[in-house]
Parts: C-alpha cells; sequence; structure tokens
C-alpha cells in the first residue's frame, strides 16, 4: 500500500528496500524460534538473499517461518547507510568496509527511530510549547545520520537517547493532558495475555508495556503512549489507534488487526491483517 500524501520526513524515515543492499540481512542475528526458520550469526548474509539484494522468498516469508523479517523496521536507516554514508558502495564489492558498515547501519537505525519519534512530536499541536526544542533535536539527530562512517560508528546513542527522550516525555505529557480525563498509567506493565477488550485507555502510558498476545479488540487507544510497547500478536481487531503517540510500522506489523482496526495516515496496514 502506498503511504497517502508522503511528507519528505516520512519518506526519508519510511524503509525503501530497493535502494538498500539488504543490510539488515547481513548485519543482524537471528536464532530459530517462532519468528525465524533458522539461526543466522551477524555479519553473515541470509540464505534467501538474492543477488541483486532482494530476498527470494519475500512473498512467502511468513509461510516460510520469517514472520519475524515482516516485523522488522529500518525506520530508513538501510537507504541512507548504502546511499549515504557508504555512497553506493556494498559489502559485498568492498568486504573490508563491511564490519564499519554494519555497525554503521545498527547505529543509524536508532538515529532513525529517534528522528520518527520527533517528526511525530512536532505533528502534535498540544505540544506546541516544545515544538522549537524538538526542532533543534531533529536538527542535531539528522546532522549526525549525514556524517561520515567514523563518526557514525562513534556516536554515544544512548547520550543522544537520553536527551531526546527528555521530550518525547513532556510532549506526551502535553498531549495526553488534553484528554481531559484521569488517564491509565500502564508504563512498563506486565500486560502479556491480559483481557482488555474494548477499554479505555485513550491518553494512557504504555511506555514500555509488554502486550504480548494481549486482548485489545475494540480498545481505544487514541492518544495513547506507546513508544517501546511490545505488541506482538496483540488482538487490536477493532481497536482505534488512530492518533496513538510514537506508535511505528514494526509495532502495527508485529500486531493482529483487521480492516476495521484504524491506525495513523502514516502507516501502512499490514498485509496479513
Amino acid at each position: 500500500m502506498s503511504h497517502p500524501n508522503p511528507t519528505p520526513a516520512d519518506l526519508a524515515l519510511r524503509a525503501d528496500c530497493s535502494s538498500c543492499a539488504g543490510l539488515c540481512c547481513v548485519a543482524l542475528p537471528f536464532a530459530a524460534s517462532a519468528d525465524f526458520a533458522v539461526d543466522k550469526a551477524a555479519g553473515t548474509p541470509c540464505t534467501n538473499l538474492l543477488a541483486d539484494f532482494r530476498c527470494g522468498i519475500h512473498a512467502h516469508l511468513r509461510e516460510r517461518g520469517f514472520s519475524g523479517c515482516t516485523v522488522f523496521d529500518c525506520f530508513g536507516a538501510g537507504q541512507k547507510v548504502t546511499q549515504v554514508t557508504f555512497t553506493d558502495r556494498d559489502w559485498r564489492q568492498h568486504p573490508d568496509s563491511s564490519g564499519q558498515m554494519f555497525t554503521a547501519f545498527a547505529v543509524m537505525r536508532q538515529l532513525h527511530e529517534l528522528l520518527w519519534y520527533l517528526a511525530d512530536a512536532l505533528t502534535r499541536p498540544a505540544a506546541s510549547a516544545v515544538h522549537d526544542e524538538v526542532r533543534r533535536a531533529a536538527q542535531e539527530v539528522d546532522a549526525l545520520t549525514r556524517s561520515d562512517a567514523e563518526t557514525i560508528t562513534g556516536v554515544d546513542v544512548a547520550a543522544v537517547r537520553q536527551d531526546v527522550n527528555t521530550l518525547l516525555v513532556r510532549t506526551s505529557e502535553l498531549v495526553r493532558a488534553e484528554v481531559g480525563e484521569r488517564t491509565k498509567n500502564h508504563r512498563s506493565a506486565d500486560l502479556i495475555g491480559a483481557s482488555k477488550r474494548g477499554a479505555n485507555l485513550r491518553g494512557a502510558n504504555l511506555r514500555g508495556a509488554l502486550l504480548i498476545a494481549a486482548d485489545l479488540r475494540g480498545a481505544d487507544l487514541r492518544s495513547a503512549d506507546v513508544i517501546g510497547a511490545d505488541f506482538r500478536d496483540t488482538d487490536l481487531r477493532g481497536a482505534d489507534l488512530t492518533d496513538a503517540l510514537f506508535l511505528t510500522q514494526a509495532q502495527v506489523n508485529a500486531a493482529k488487526g483487521d480492516a476495521t482496526t484504524k491506525i495513523p495516515a502514516r502507516l501502512d496496514r499490514p498485509g496479513h491483517w
């Protein structure tokens, strides 16, 4: 599904596999599990990766036991490292640079994730009081992503994340305060398998909550802060996440939904829904 009226920021933070050298298929490790059919070490190409960096089983990943691949999202880091950091060089043609390339990809993905959250914050009128600070932070993080490989691999991501998170927390507080009612605090809560069908979670704090296999059918999650929440196999059929704070494509991909699930316009409806 194409993205409706994408902004430049959206396009820069959305994965374009056709412009990437298959970095996620090589740099990242995975273990045989419900998400992956086999073991693969970091830095080793997936056996399904073709010579042109396309996935040989892309249309059948879930049926072949690679649902984890359908959930992963690099936030556009793959094409940035391939096209900008290493200017169209790839790990096959330049094996001596592969280690640095894979490290840069890992850092870049985290920086692009922070840019995604900052971009979200800037769309929230209720958080206008911190928009100038958010905009400056976004410019600083974006500048890092356009640095040379040595600079990128040396970035203290934890420190950058801490500074950005201060602004995201403030954004969350301002947005959720507008709900105008007592909101629920489920920050980092263990809600694995919990029954929350039809629950009023509007404006709730669900930061880092474990929602694995939880039943959220028909739940109201508008303006809820879901940054870092684990949505693996969460049942979102009929749920309303129209303007959920900091929701990502990876979270949506990991969940179960249907045609009645409402998600932000900037996200794509997963094919398995």
